[in-house]
């Protein structure tokens, strides 16, 4: 196995999202360089990502897509990893989320390192598949005006 390269200084957690996920990952996922899996790690933002829209749709949500996924540090078997998810964007029918990894290093609790950041969509659908609108809950009005005021003014 290859030396591990020394951990970067700590980050600060974002206080613009909300945590949604702890998870440990175990040596079942880890790949053959003896980091954990990007696809295991792909899997958990998915399921992280998937908290926010679905608090407002009480519905089916699917993810559409990946918009972005970039892996910035290796994740190690028995990191305490956070994931961070915020509403970037409420369609009539879709969510788009920024969600943000951090792994506390097992061995150094307490000192966060960001490991990954993704965007991804979710779509609400009805029974039959098909597309739906989102409902228009106090949630929702919430995330439209929050995300509305921090656009750039023209």
């Amino acid at each position: 196995m290859p030396p591990r390269s020394p951990d970067l200084p700590s980050v600060a957690l974002p206080a613009d999202k909300e945590l949604v996920l702890k998870v440990v990952p175990m040596p079942a996922d880890v790949n053959a360089n003896g980091d954990i899996f990007g696809g295991w790690v792909m899997a958990q933002v998915d399921l992280a990502g998937s908290v926010l829209p679905q608090r407002i749709s009480h519905t089916r949500m699917v993810t559409v897509a990946v918009n972005e996924f970039i892996f910035k540090q290796p994740v190690r078997v028995g990191d305490i990893l956070s994931f961070y998810a915020g509403v970037q964007h409420v369609g009539r029918t879709s969510v788009a989320v920024d969600v943000e990894v951090f792994a506390e290093r097992f061995s150094d609790q307490g000192k966060y390192v960001k490991v990954t950041e993704a965007r991804l969509t979710y779509v609400a659908i009805d029974t039959t598949g098909k597309p739906q609108s989102l409902p228009d809950t106090e949630q929702t009005r919430a995330w439209r005006e929050k995300i509305a005021a921090q656009a750039p003014r023209a």
